[in-house]
C-alpha cells in the first residue's frame, strides 16, 4: 500500500506534528507548519491526529495511488484534480489504485497538507516521521523526488468513509496573512527599539521576503534600530520569536528554527497567529499589533476547543456512516 510520485511539487515533504522533548540535544521539534490544518486532515478520514501526510508549498505534486485509499486536503486551495476531475479541497475523497492526483499551483495562501487514510508508514525518527530540512533529518531527510514511493499504514485500503461527500468550511481555520494584523507580545529587547522604530513595527507593512522558508520567514520593510548595541548571550527558541539581525529586518522563526539563537528578541508572536505565517507567500504583506499574554492566551484556548469540537463532531460523523 502506498503513493507514487510523478512529480514533486516546488517543496513537498512529510510532516506530522513534530518531534518534541529533543531541543537540550540541539534537535527542533520541525513538523507541520499548521498543525491544526494536518490535524482536520487526518480527522476527516479517521486517521489519528498524529499520523503524518505531506506538506506542500506553493506547487503541488502529483501522486499515483497504488491501492484505493482515502484522502484529504486541507490549507491553501491547490486546484486539485483526481484523474483530471476537479476535487474540493477540506473534503474527505476517495482514489482508485491507480489513480492521479494532480496538485497545481496554489491560487491564494502557500502551504497545503495532504493526510491519507492509514498515514505515511515510514519509520519515525526520535518519534516522528517529520522532515527536517535544516537538519538533515527524518526518515525522508529531503523533500519529495520523482520516483519515491512512500508506503501507507495498515488501513490505507479501507477508508473509513469510503463514500464520503462532505466537507469542512475553512474560514475558520484558514485565513490568508493579509486579512488580520498579526497578534505580538513585547520581547525581551522590546524596550530597546529607538522610537521610530517603535513606531514603524506597528504602524507599517512588511512583506515576506523571498528568501523565507521553514526555518523562519524575513520581513522586508523599513529597517528597525535599538537604542544601542547589544550583545546577546544565545539561548532557546520557540516559534513565533521575533529576532532583530544587524541589518534591521526582522525575522519570525517557524517550525525548523534553530533550538538556540543570540539575536535581539524584539517580539513575540501570539501562538494562535502562527497558522497564519504558514500561508504567507513571499511578497505578501504583514501588519503586526501589540496584544498581551492574557488575550492571546484566551484567543489560543479558544481555537483549541474549536478545533477540538470540530474533531469531536467528525469523529461521530465518520461513526455513524
Amino acid at each position: 500500500m502506498s503513493i507514487e510520485v510523478l512529480h514533486p511539487g516546488l517543496l513537498s515533504t512529510v510532516q506530522d506534528l513534530g518531534r518534541c522533548g529533543h531541543a537540550a540535544l540541539g534537535v527542533g521539534r520541525s513538523g507541520a507548519l499548521d498543525a491544526d490544518a494536518l490535524r482536520l486532515a487526518n480527522a476527516l478520514l479517521g486517521n489519528a491526529a498524529t499520523l503524518a501526510g505531506l506538506e506542500i508549498t506553493l506547487q503541488g505534486p502529483t501522486l499515483r495511488f497504488n491501492e484505493r485509499t482515502g484522502f484529504a486536503l486541507c490549507g491553501a486551495d491547490f486546484s486539485a484534480r483526481l484523474d483530471g476531475h476537479p476535487v474540493n479541497a477540506w473534503s474527505a475523497l476517495q482514489a482508485q489504485t491507480g489513480s492521479v492526483l494532480e496538485l497545481g499551483r496554489a491560487s491564494s495562501g502557500c502551504r497545503g497538507w495532504l493526510a491519507l487514510t492509514g498515514g505515511i508508514d515510514l519509520p519515525p525518527v526520535l518519534g516522528s516521521r517529520s522532515t527536517d530540512l535544516n537538519a538533515g533529518l527524518g526518515p525522508l531527510p529531503r523533500a519529495l523526488r520523482r520516483g519515491d514511493v512512500l508506503p501507507l499504514g495498515a488501513h490505507a485500503s479501507t477508508p473509513r468513509a469510503p463514500s464520503a461527500r462532505w466537507s469542512l468550511n475553512p474560514r475558520p481555520w484558514f485565513a490568508v496573512a493579509e486579512h488580520e494584523p498579526l497578534r505580538l507580545l513585547q520581547g525581551r529587547d522590546h524596550a530597546g527599539l529607538d522610537q521610530a522604530s517603535m513606531a514603524a513595527l506597528y504602524n507599517s507593512e512588511f512583506r515576506v521576503a523571498t528568501a523565507s522558508n521553514r526555518v523562519g520567514l524575513r520581513l522586508d520593510g523599513p529597517a528597525l534600530r535599538l537604542t544601542q548595541t547589544l550583545e546577546c548571550v544565545s539561548e532557546g527558541c520557540v516559534p513565533g520569536v521575533v529576532q532583530l539581525p544587524g541589518g534591521g529586518q526582522p525575522i519570525v522563526l517557524l517550525g525548523e528554527h534553530p533550538v538556540s539563537g543570540g539575536y535581539p528578541r524584539i517580539a513575540q508572536l501570539a501562538a494562535v497567529d502562527l497558522p497564519r505565517l504558514a500561508q504567507a507567500r513571499p511578497g505578501s504583506a504583514l501588519r503586526f499589533m501589540l496584544t498581551d499574554l492574557d488575550t492571546a492566551t484566551r484567543a489560543l484556548l479558544a481555537r483549541q476547543h474549536a478545533r477540538a469540537d470540530l474533531e469531536s463532531r467528525i469523529r461521530s460523523r465518520l461513526a455513524a456512516t
